[in-house]
């Protein structure tokens, strides 16, 4: 209920509401580019920040590493079992959706644990970060590895090299990192400078930003229609058992309750931006609505209302 009553989650309830009434609500793309790349900012300071005070430990090497741990498992366990259900590429497709992750679902559970007092460690802004592109790359290789089977095949294989570059030098990614960096510089002192901007504002413009979210997740929704059980099956399962593998791995390696939170919601999360992007080029014999709708229209609304407090509420039995 705490998680419901938050003024960003309750505006987010609302931009679905708005959205499945047909209302003519809506925020100018330019608007919502800027509000996006604004928190990535504001995340990636915060993380320098704390990784001035902290250093790079035996811990936080860890954590990274789970972290790309589970971007690479992740896909390859959706993949395979996803192929024997459906067309190989829509499998791959939807393998790469929910091996990457959600930034805003990332951003959402960082306000929760801060209003909750539990402490999470600044080097999981780099966490977020590595396990983006892995899914990406897999799912391109697993493309050109179907492609070369079909014979028949009329698009020809992307070459990795480029996907690579885009991967690493996404606009989003790279402020998240450079951010971060500039916070790791500065410490104590871009802390004082940059708080009115990087921390006041911060809480406001989420709330702003969810609202937009939720507008364009009632719109998805729509997109579900005539697709196969066994994807809206998927949307609904896949992200709690990813959680329960990274709550898992951590168990088992000791990790901090702060970083296990953040790094079961970056497992259970599924991208909207970062793959779609790459795969409309790169796949585009699969239909975006398909991974598009799955991603917006059921996991990140599920995540946002109830997968923050449930998966919260789990690791912290098991801490």
């Amino acid at each position: 209920m705490t998680n419901l009553l938050d003024p960003s989650i309750l505006f987010f309830i609302f931009g679905i509401f708005a959205g499945l009434v047909k209302s003519n609500l809506e925020i100018p793309q330019p608007i919502s580019r800027f509000l996006s790349l604004y928190l990535l900012m504001a995340l990636g300071l915060k993380g320098g920040f704390a990784l001035n005070k902290s250093g790079f430990t035996p811990e936080i090497a860890l954590s990274l590493g789970l972290a790309i741990t589970l971007a690479i498992l992740i896909p390859l366990l959706g993949y395979n079992l996803l192929k024997h259900k459906l067309d190989k590429l829509d499998a791959a497709a939807i393998a790469a959706t929910y091996g990457s992750i959600s930034a805003v679902t990332f951003i959402t559970t960082t306000q929760v644990l801060d209003q909750n007092g539990i402490s999470y460690g600044g080097h999981m802004a780099a966490a977020m970060a590595l396990m983006e592109s892995p899914a990406i790359i897999i799912a391109i290789l697993l493309a050109n590895h179907i492609r070369q089977k079909n014979l028949d095949s009329k698009t020809s294989n992307t070459s990795l090299g480029k996907v690579l570059h885009e991967s690493f030098t996404d606009g989003g990614q790279l402020l998240l990192l450079g951010s971060l960096v500039v916070g790791l510089i500065s410490g104590d002192a871009g802390h004082k400078v940059m708080a009115p901007f990087s921390i006041d504002l911060f809480k406001g413009l989420l709330a702003f930003f969810l609202l937009d979210m939720g507008l364009v997740a009632a719109k998805s929704i729509s997109e579900l229609k005539g697709k196969p059980p066994i994807t809206l099956a998927y949307a609904f399962i896949a992200p709690p058992v990813h959680a329960l593998i990274a709550l898992s791995l951590c168990h088992l390696f000791h990790v901090p309750l702060g970083d296990t939170i953040l790094l079961m919601i970056l497992a259970a999360s599924a991208s909207y931006i970062a793959v779609p992007a790459v795969l409309r080029h790169a796949m585009p014999e699969v239909n975006p609505a398909l991974y598009m709708g799955m991603s917006l229209g059921i996991t990140f609304p599920l995540n946002i209302i109830l997968g923050i407090p449930i998966y919260s509420a789990i690791a912290n039995y098991f801490a």
